[in-house]
């Protein structure tokens, strides 16, 4: 018998209770001495660490029992080609959607500096153009490269390190596929039991999600409150459009024509893994519930699921890449600096491939902004234009990041023949 899914609303009260009451309180309340936002603070990232905690278990789990069944050399190869392809197309368009935006709208231009920053003199703006237009190096391609084969698998696990990881487990399931039927059947089952139980883990954890969405959501608007969104109000803009676009018209699009399916059922069936991602602003911390979804709830075979889903948290970050390519034209335009094709041109490949391996956590994209704003020349200090409303950002492209994701799955799964996917609409009525 299917079981029945519960609605949502005790997560979606949640989310409005601590945006009110951390945009009323402030930073400063306080209750016997003990501050509120210390307490959201502990307990937001208890939470967290409990989600984080079946990360690495689970992807390696995941994916080595997911490439064992595989079994065949050539059903590897295909699976892998048409799951880089969609990553590839999905996080180009993103990216696309974001320069169109950036440009149309432009949210820098006339930007009303904030008190304490500065704008460099003419002469320093001149200089920076002219290395602007000069500079074409960067070693961040490099260093994922070097991200993907650890020296340490040990220390890589320890770490969380998900490009190695990922790239080990690849490695070993195809591994075990080739080896004796005894030998072989032992690990695999090893392997499922440990998926079965990180599964079963995250459930227990997932009894919890209101609670810690709302101290999640009540300290970042304990922080920043809402009139933080008005000096960047233009930029914000840009930034939820462009997301907005990709979400919610191109990749539906591709959901409809190449994977034949309706677009809303997919958006019913992946609403835990949404919630979870906006409220924690982490693929990874998201990535247990988003396997769940897609496999259980979209019909997804854990063939497909367990390879594409997992290496989409370290490698599909679409969300993250649009808000790097709007974030770097948006300083230049502050800046009053023009940028070239070529230049943008380079911006839309420094933000493909940064995007491609960077940390599933908060604020990660920040990181990458940093190496995109070093290599073509622009101040750094430019971040500080838009910082303040990056958490609230970081939580939109991090949903993004996921759904993006779920939807690979799907396409990836509908193109291999699978017709179960997303077959019919969810029953949301009281657990069983």
């Amino acid at each position: 018998m299917r079981k029945k899914h519960k609605r949502p609303w005790g997560v979606f009260i949640a989310i409005v209770l601590a945006a009110i009451f951390g945009a009323w309180v402030g930073k400063d309340a306080a209750i016997g001495g003990i501050s509120l936002y210390s307490i959201f603070d502990v307990l937001g990232t208890i939470f967290l660490n409990a989600l984080r905690l079946v990360v690495v278990p689970l992807v390696a789990s995941s994916i080595i029992t997911g490439i064992a069944r595989m079994g065949s050399e050539g059903e590897f190869g295909r699976l892998g080609a048409k799951t880089f392809a969609f990553y590839i197309g999905t996080s180009l368009m993103a990216i696309l959607i974001g320069l169109f935006f950036v440009n149309l709208i432009g949210p820098g231009v006339g930007f009303q500096v904030p008190d304490g920053m500065e704008i460099p003199g003419a002469e320093q703006i001149v200089a920076m153009g002219e290395k602007i237009a000069n500079n074409g190096e960067g070693r961040a391609l490099v260093n994922v490269l070097y991200q993907i084969i650890p020296v340490n698998i040990i220390d890589a696990f320890s770490k969380g390190q998900m490009l190695g990881i990922i790239f080990f487990c690849l490695l070993f399931g195809f591994a075990i596929s080739r080896i004796e039927s005894g030998p072989s059947s032992v690990i695999q089952g090893f392997f499922q039991g440990v998926f079965q139980a990180m599964i079963r883990v995250t459930h227990v954890i997932m009894k919890f999600l209101p609670y810690g969405v709302f101290c999640l959501i009540a300290k970042v608007f304990m922080t920043t409150g809402i009139n933080s969104l008005s000096s960047v109000a233009l930029f914000t803009l840009t930034v939820l459009l462009s997301l907005g676009v990709f979400m919610f018209v191109g990749l539906p699009l591709l959901l409809k024509f190449i994977g034949r399916v309706k677009p809303i059922r997919h958006f019913k069936a992946m609403g835990p893994a949404l919630i979870t991602a906006f409220s924690t602003s982490s693929s990874s911390a998201t990535l247990p519930v988003t396997i769940d979804c897609v496999e259980k709830r979209a019909g997804v075979s854990n063939r497909i699921c367990s390879l594409v889903v997992p290496l989409g948290t370290s490698i599909n970050m679409s969300g993250s890449a649009l808000y790097e390519c709007v974030a770097a034209m948006f300083i230049a335009q502050v800046y009053g600096i023009e940028i070239s094709f070529v230049t943008q041109f380079l911006i839309i490949l420094m933000a493909l491939v940064t995007s491609i391996g960077v940390a599933g956590i908060p604020s990660a994209s920040l990181v990458a902004i940093l190496v995109i704003l070093k290599v073509i020349g622009l101040p750094e200090e430019g971040i500080g234009f838009f910082i303040a409303v990056d958490r609230l950002l970081d939580m939109c492209r991090t949903t993004v990041n996921v759904f993006s994701d779920s939807c690979c799955a799907v396409l990836v799964a509908r193109t291999e023949g699978e017709k179960e996917v997303l077959a019919k609409d969810l029953s949301f009525d009281s657990d069983e």
